[in-house]
Formats: structure tokens, C-alpha cells, sequence
């Protein structure tokens, strides 16, 4: 079989290679910040479009090309009926979570913020709808009480290729079963920016202590203000310290050995954060949203 691979990111750098080493690829479709991938595609003399591919531009480079199966791992962006309707057998796409829930961007991120015990990868038909097609085969992924998006990355990234091999087995196989979306149970979130990580003091301290976890280093991470200045809160934990129900949500209750930060049902310790400059935390003052 002769293939066209989407990828983007380290996800889909690592799962590129090893589909290089066991396939015929045809050509590769990547964005332009993916620069590891652009590099392997031109020391591998691997044909590779480079963008957005929407409005033709992507179908004029694929279509002189023979493609069997189209294959779309950590891909940036949505395809249009040309490209999807090129390949002679299917086009299917890796998508990381269990569909029909968490449909849309960094699924794995906003499971950790809704504290679900369980993510997965999902292979999936690929239709103009955003992960809408029919389902090929899950892998589910259990979610640890500390697992950061960091590390729910680094298990998805032993679990890719092999749900690639398997999928184009069963197409060799002429095995392929596809199963319909179950639209009533769908659930969509959207794309994340560094900007989206302020923390709301007024939620509980599961809600922080989860949203904190999601976006850790190397992300971007959750953020709050200390006066004018930034503080990027990498982790946190939960402390017995006592508190008073008046105390504003946000108010720093203690500062040795660790800060701890009053929230609306208990305490909240900082274990790490990243800040542009030694700050001078003091007791009675407040983390503020904005």
C-alpha cells in the first residue's frame, strides 16, 4: 500500500518514522512550525506539503500522486473533500480521545481539567466533519491522579503506531469494520491558548488542582497575578492548614515553608511555579485572575 501521512508535532514526527520503516509513503502533509518533520522529509526524499493545504492547494499537490490509504496522526489541520476523497481505499485519522466525547483540540488537556479517570486514542474514518467519522478501532488509556498533559502525551505516544499497524492490517486484510458515532453522546471543546491558562481562585480546589496538572511544563501552564506580576504555576498540592470562611478566595494564608492559597472548600500549596523574578509573597495579599 502506498500512503499519504498528515502530521504534525513530536506526536506525529515519532509516528512518522516508524510508519517510514514499515510502509510505502507517497508523500507527508505538515504545518510549518513542524520543522523536525520537514527536516526528515527532505533527508528521506519524502514529497511534503507544507501549510494549509484547504482552497485546492493541497489537493494540487496530492493529486498526480497514487494513494491507498491517507493517514492523519496529531494533524493541524481540517481536510476538504478532495484530499479525503483521493485515497483509492480510506482516509482515517488518530485522534486522541474516546469519541464521541471529547471531540476538538488537545482533548487529553481538558479531560485532566474535568478530572475524568480515563482518556484513550481513537481511529477514526475521516469525513468534512472535526472527528465525526466512523469509528475503526479505541485504545483507552487510563488517566493517573498526578498525570500531567505532559505525561498523558508520553503514553499516547506508545500507543500510535501500534493502532496505525493494526487499522492497516485490517484494510489489507480487507477486515475493516466501521462503527457509526453516536451523535447524541458527543462532546466538543476547542482550541487552547497560553492565554486560556488564568486560574479562577472562586472554583474549588479540585477544579485548580486539575487545571494546574493539565497545562504543566512544558506547556505553556496555569497562571495567576501577584500585584502586576505573572506567576506560571506548574504544580500545586492540597494542605490540612486551617482557614476562616471570610478569607478571600485567592488570599495567601501562609508563606513557609510553602505559599498557600486560600480556595472557596480547603487549601491550596504551590510546589513549583515559574516567574520572571524573585517575587516577595506576603501574608493577606491575594492572587489575582487578571
Amino acid at each position: 500500500m502506498k500512503l499519504a501521512v498528515l502530521v504534525s508535532g513530536g506526536l506525529g514526527y515519532d509516528t512518522l518514522k516508524k510508519v517510514h520503516q514499515n510502509y510505502t509513503i507517497s508523500c507527508v502533509f505538515t504545518d510549518g512550525k513542524s520543522e523536525i518533520i520537514i527536516k526528515y522529509c527532505e533527508e528521506n526524499n519524502l514529497p511534503y506539503f507544507k501549510g494549509n493545504p484547504r482552497g485546492g492547494l493541497g489537493y494540487a499537490f496530492i493529486k498526480p500522486m497514487t494513494v491507498d490509504v491517507l493517514v492523519s496522526i496529531n494533524y493541524l489541520f481540517l481536510i476538504e473533500d478532495d484530499i479525503i476523497n483521493h485515497p483509492k481505499k480510506i482516509a482515517f485519522n488518530l485522534h486522541g480521545s474516546l469519541l464521541p466525547k471529547y471531540r476538538g483540540r488537545t482533548p487529553h488537556v481538558w479531560a485532566i481539567i474535568n478530572n475524568e479517570e480515563k482518556t484513550g486514542i481513537t481511529a477514526h474514518q475521516i469525513n468534512i466533519g472535526c472527528d465525526t467519522g466512523a469509528i475503526i478501532s479505541q485504545v483507552e488509556i487510563p488517566i493517573g491522579k498526578q498525570d500531567t498533559g505532559a505525561v498523558i502525551l508520553e503514553k499516547y505516544k506508545d500507543c500510535y503506531y501500534p493502532l496505525v499497524k493494526k487499522v492497516l492490517g485490517q484494510i489489507e486484510l480487507n477486515e475493516l469494520r466501521l462503527k457509526k458515532q453516536e451523535e447524541s453522546e458527543a462532546t466538543y471543546f476547542g482550541k487552547r491558548s497560553p492565554k486560556d491558562g488564568g486560574i479562577n481562585w472562586n472554583w474549588s480546589k479540585e477544579r485548580i488542582y486539575n487545571w494546574v496538572r493539565a497545562q504543566a511544563s512544558p506547556y505553556p501552564g496555569a497562571f495567576s497575578y501577584y500585584k502586576e506580576d505573572k506567576v506560571i504555576i506548574d504544580k500545586v498540592s492540597f494542605s490540612s492548614h486551617g482557614y476562616h470562611f471570610e478569607d478571600c478566595n485567592g488570599e495567601i494564608i501562609a508563606i513557609s515553608p510553602k505559599v498557600l492559597i486560600k480556595t472557596p472548600n480547603g487549601i491550596i500549596a504551590l510546589e513549583s511555579i515559574r516567574t520572571e523574578k524573585k517575587l516577595n509573597f506576603e501574608i493577606g495579599k491575594k492572587l489575582e485572575q487578571c
